[in-house]
């Protein structure tokens, strides 16, 4: 696993670095990963102005940044993404933020799911390639902490509710899920990915 790990992390990215890539890959008409559509392209094309509008509107809370900068140790958040997905859009912005207020506690790398199916493998949801995930890594100790993805759990039951009713992922939803994003101001993933690295802080290595 630590092989695994390693090999993602020298092939990842910083957060700027997955945008000009993903920002370069758009202007050839082409998304990032191993399948190729126009709905894909599409998909990317309408992320890309979400990150946009999100670099510009999140904000992170001072408690939130107090508790990022009060961690004990340092850590990566080593991210497993794509371009054309949705949540991913809406995630990332949110976790660059956090680092970037985090006093270096909290380094972000972000590296494509179909460039590293060996990790993805092991960090499957409901046996699904789900993305983002969020691989938790003190630097300290060398080890995987903690994982989180591929929504907050608001989202999730949003998600699972409606293929209950319904029984598949349609258009609906997909509009549905982003408009709850817009409604929560990216609130639920800061304080679940808070509590993940302060049960960390209180469960020292």
């Amino acid at each position: 696993m630590k092989s695994i790990v390693a090999k993602a992390l020298f092939n990842s990215h910083s957060y700027a670095e997955y945008r000009k890539i993903v920002t370069d890959l758009l202007t050839e008409g082409k998304s990032t990963g191993n399948e190729q559509s126009e709905s894909l392209t599409d998909y990317s094309k309408l992320n890309e102005a979400r990150m946009n509008r999100l670099e510009k509107t999140i904000t992170i809370s001072d408690a939130i940044a107090e508790k990022l900068q009060n961690l004990d140790n340092h850590y990566i958040w080593l991210v497993l993404s794509e371009g054309w997905c949705g949540d991913a859009a809406q995630i990332l912005p949110i976790l660059n933020k956090m680092a970037l207020v985090s006093n270096k506690k909290i380094d972000l790398k972000i590296a494509f799911r179909d460039e590293n199916d060996d990790l993805m493998s092991h960090y499957l949801t409901n046996g699904g390639r789900a993305i983002p995930k969020i691989i938790v890594i003190c630097k300290e100790a060398g080890i995987v902490r903690a994982d989180w993805g591929p929504r907050p759990k608001g989202a999730t039951e949003l998600m699972e509710k409606h293929k209950r009713e319904v029984g598949a992922i349609d258009e609906k939803i997909k509009t549905d899920l982003q408009l709850w994003y817009l409604a929560d101001k990216g609130i639920s993933v800061q304080e679940e990915l808070v509590e993940i690295m302060e049960n960390i802080k209180y469960n020292r290595l």
